[in-house]
């Protein structure tokens, strides 16, 4: 009975973690995140994995198991449920997380938490979650148990010997899984280049607390509102530095009470204020913990960095710490958000000038430590850039991996019979964009347009024919939104071009042929003028 793995995203970019097992025709689905967009996908608010190939075959999907409950990782589930509800499973402040989204987007859901380390049966498949140390409480690897053996997916993880929860990545029962045989392992890449270990999470706390020390003016700091350890030590330190506590960002106050609620946040009651009580203290006595790490456009700190939050403004004095890593694609967006700070007057520290963030991933001493106290027949590294996956293939090759494959999204492993192979492009593992509410697909169309739209502007030709005679009766009028300055000597040639194309219609006209050629006539001039390529907009009227 063969065993299939398909990657539906998260090999080759930061997000979108999504891949299936398949045992006997039957699916389970591991994870299920987004991504957030880069800087060329104009328009974009989210970019989620392509799920048609698991809908055109909805009646064999069985499950959902998470790792954990980062964005990357649950983010995509009230889209993918809204079109095949199945059950979730996961460990309990992952469901909570996706519990909120999927209730706030109206989504009917049968979430399952599971406990650690307690094999789980589900139709076909048997599965476990084992703990792993990560930069949110209960992360978590899973194992199935499957007809080929143990396929084994590493979650996020990093070895921190001293975690903020007291939950270290379960080595001991990830050798019991080696000694008992893993088939193949899907692996965490994010830090396949980088040398040694990752500092400690615990590290933070000093460094934390002498900046929060330090501030004479009102502290804001910034992080992932899910990053529920580094919000802790944030919290920590500045409640030993006598400062009240504020939380502003709609995930950072969704989230906060979740984690409180389960035990897995500890809050000082005396210290933590709403926001509007927070605001009526001298700022030397307060801090505000909120969004916007990554600068996203409309997050409180952004909308600090630019001046129009409507209740905080940033000035001399005050400091701004950003406890994160610009995700790949948002370094021009954080770098416009410190600029912003800084210009405002304020002391700001981040990853490059202060120790004030360490990764919730492995480094390569750790990743080769994990492989070598699983032993797998088969690896395939996951979760990364495409040189980080390869950096991790090459790793797991010096460490005499039997096999080694370098996938893709879309790709598939398949293990049947003993053996292993690789099936390129087995699925459709297109970028799905979310456009507002709405779904604006997976053809790269969409985004081409308004990049052509940004770099070159539109032209719209407005002109009237006379139905009976197909005699231009007026115009044409050329107007333009982003294409250049002063265009009326360029706009002039274009027009006598289109008399030339366009001066009469054959009867009966045939509008279509009458646009094809005013647009031809447009870009032609413009060409020739000034080496760009608007976007044309022919409008043709009878009269």
């Amino acid at each position: 009975m063969s065993v299939r793995v398909s990657f539906l995203g998260g090999l080759g970019e930061i997000g979108r973690n999504c891949a299936s097992v398949e045992v006997d025709g039957r699916i389970a689905l591991i994870d299920c995140g987004l991504m957030f967009p880069d800087e060329y996908m104009l328009g974009v608010d989210l970019v989620l994995p392509d799920f048609s190939s698991l809908i055109e075959r909805s009646e064999d999907v069985d499950c959902v198991v998470l790792t954990h409950g980062h964005e990357d990782h649950v983010g995509a589930l009230a889209f993918f449920l809204s079109q095949l509800n199945v059950p979730v499973f996961g460990a309990p402040l992952a469901l909570a997380f996706a519990r909120s989204r999927l209730e706030e987007a109206g989504i009917e859901h049968d979430l399952r938490p599971i406990e650690m380390g307690e094999w789980v049966t589900h139709e076909g498949f048997t599965f476990m979650l084992v703990p792993v140390s990560h930069s949110i409480p209960q992360g978590a690897g899973i194992a199935f148990d499957t007809p080929e053996g143990i396929v084994l997916h590493s979650g996020d993880f990093k070895l921190d010997p001293t975690p903020i929860d007291n939950t270290p990545t379960d080595l001991p029962e990830f050798a019991a899984l080696g000694r008992r045989g893993v088939r193949l392992l899907l692996s965490d890449s994010t830090n396949a280049e980088q040398p040694g270990f990752v500092p400690s999470e615990s590290s933070l706390a000093q460094p934390l607390y002498e900046i929060v020390v330090e501030t004479k003016g009102r502290l804001v700091a910034a992080c992932f509102a899910s990053h529920i350890h580094r919000v802790q030590q944030i919290v920590d330190a500045a409640v030993d530095a006598r400062r009240y506590v504020a939380f502003m960002g709609r995930t950072m106050v969704r989230n906060v009470p979740i984690a409180e609620e389960m035990g897995l946040f500890n809050l000082p009651p005396d210290s933590v204020l709403p926001l509007e009580e927070l605001l009526r203290l001298p700022p030397e006595e307060t801090a505000i913990v909120c969004t916007g790490s990554q600068g996203e456009p409309f997050s409180a700190l952004s909308l600090m960095a630019a001046g129009e939050h409507k209740w905080v403004a940033i000035g001399e004095g005050d400091t701004v710490l950003i406890s994160a890593r610009p995700i790949p694609g948002n370094e021009t967006k954080v770098s416009r958000v410190v600029n912003g700070l800084l210009r405002r007057g304020a002391k700001v520290f981040h990853g490059n000038n202060a120790d004030v963030h360490v990764s919730g991933h492995g480094a390569r001493e750790e990743l080769k430590t994990f492989i070598n106290v699983v032993r797998p027949r088969a690896f395939v590294p996951v979760h990364g850039e495409y040189r980080h996956l390869a950096a991790h293939a090459e790793l797991a090759r010096e460490m005499n991996v039997p096999e080694v494959f370098l996938c893709e999204d879309g790709d598939a492993v398949v293990l049947d019979g003993g053996a292993a192979r690789v099936e390129r492009n087995a699925i459709s593992a297109s970028f799905v964009y979310v456009d507002g509410l709405d779904l604006a697909g997976t053809v790269q169309g969409v985004i081409r347009d308004r990049r052509h739209l940004a770099d070159d502007g539109v032209v719209v030709v407005t002109l009237a024919v006379d139905g009976g005679t197909g005699e231009i009766v007026q115009g044409p009028d050329l107007d333009s939104h982003g294409f250049m300055d002063k265009p009326a000597e360029v706009f002039d040639l274009a027009a006598k071009r289109i008399r030339s194309e366009v001066g009469h219609l054959d009867l009966p006209i045939d509008y279509e042929q009458a646009r094809r050629r005013i647009k031809g006539a447009v870009n032609s001039v413009t060409r020739e003028e000034t080496g760009r390529r608007a976007v044309v907009i022919p409008v043709v009227l009878e009269v």
